[in-house]
């Protein structure tokens, strides 16, 4: 059951969006809606150093200037949130944290159901082209799963879960079935990319998968097909069946090794442009 879902805002095209499939999966669950500005005055700290002791002094104005623009960019941020959702009838909130953005939102998603973010976020907000926390080390570290948003909205009917045994994949697979974003209307396929002579371990894997989705009231199909480079089949079976949703966990097994975050799941969040539903 999604209850508190948190909002990260961001100066970016992404944000709004995110809002909106934050909006839906609330009213969906008459969940409470955060949304969540982070002042990340470590990164501030760190780009108004340098120089001599004699521009000590200029560089504490650089610093408190740039903090200053960054509180009202995310007074700004805030402002927009609720005037996106005042009309929705949802219970909301905002709430602006200073500090080291990773750490921040880390200790908010502690006692939080679903963290909602845009593919690019930019906690910098003085100087917005400045990404201060990489997506990939938000859900890396997060306890909830993570919804990851890209520009431009689409109706969810369709879901892929990319499967492959892992423990994260694992996680992701039974965060999404057990809270029910988008509800259990949806069309969803589990696939799995394996090496070759795996093709037996794969399809009991998929049994598995879709024996949990069915006693959770999914209707689940499966498909397991040989490959050796998972993100490059992920990405051509997204397209193939229109997916509108990727669920996938942080980190994926290759058919040839164990891949960390870095790789596989990171060309995931580059090259997926549908909302990915993420563990790690």
């Amino acid at each position: 059951m999604i209850k508190r879902i948190v909002v990260a805002l961001d100066a970016d095209t992404d944000t709004p969006v995110a809002t909106r499939y934050a909006t839906e999966i609330a009213r969906e669950h008459d969940a409470e809606l955060t949304g969540m500005a982070v002042v990340d005055t470590a990164s501030i700290s760190a780009s108004s150093k340098g120089g001599g002791i004699g521009s000590m002094y200029l560089m504490s104005k650089v610093q408190e200037s740039l903090t200053v623009e960054a509180r009202e960019v995310a007074q700004t941020l805030t402002r927009a949130f609720r005037d996106a959702v005042n009309d929705s009838g949802i219970q909301s909130q905002v709430i602006i944290e200073e500090g080291v953005a990773l750490q921040r939102i880390i200790e908010d998603m502690n006692c939080r159901d679903l963290l909602v973010i845009g593919k690019e976020p930019h906690f910098f907000y003085g100087h917005p082209d400045e990404t201060s926390t990489k997506l990939e080390e938000i859900v890396s570290h997060v306890v909830s799963p993570t919804c990851v948003i890209p520009n431009t909205y689409r109706k969810v009917e369709r879901v892929m879960i990319a499967y492959d045994g892992s423990a994260a994949s694992v996680r992701a697979m039974r965060s999404f079935f057990q809270l029910k974003p988008f509800g259990s209307d949806v069309t969803v396929e589990a696939i799995n990319v394996h090496s070759k002579g795996e093709r037996a371990s794969a399809l009991l894997a998929l049994a598995q998968v879709k024996a949990y989705g069915e006693a959770h009231g999914y209707s689940i199909q499966t498909l397991a097909f040989e490959g050796t480079d998972p993100s490059k089949e992920i990405v051509d079976a997204l397209e193939r069946h229109q997916a509108d949703v990727l669920v996938a966990g942080a980190h994926i097994v290759s058919p040839l090794s164990r891949i960390a975050f870095g790789s596989t799941s990171a060309t995931l969040l580059h090259q997926v442009n549908i909302p990915m539903w993420l563990e790690a």
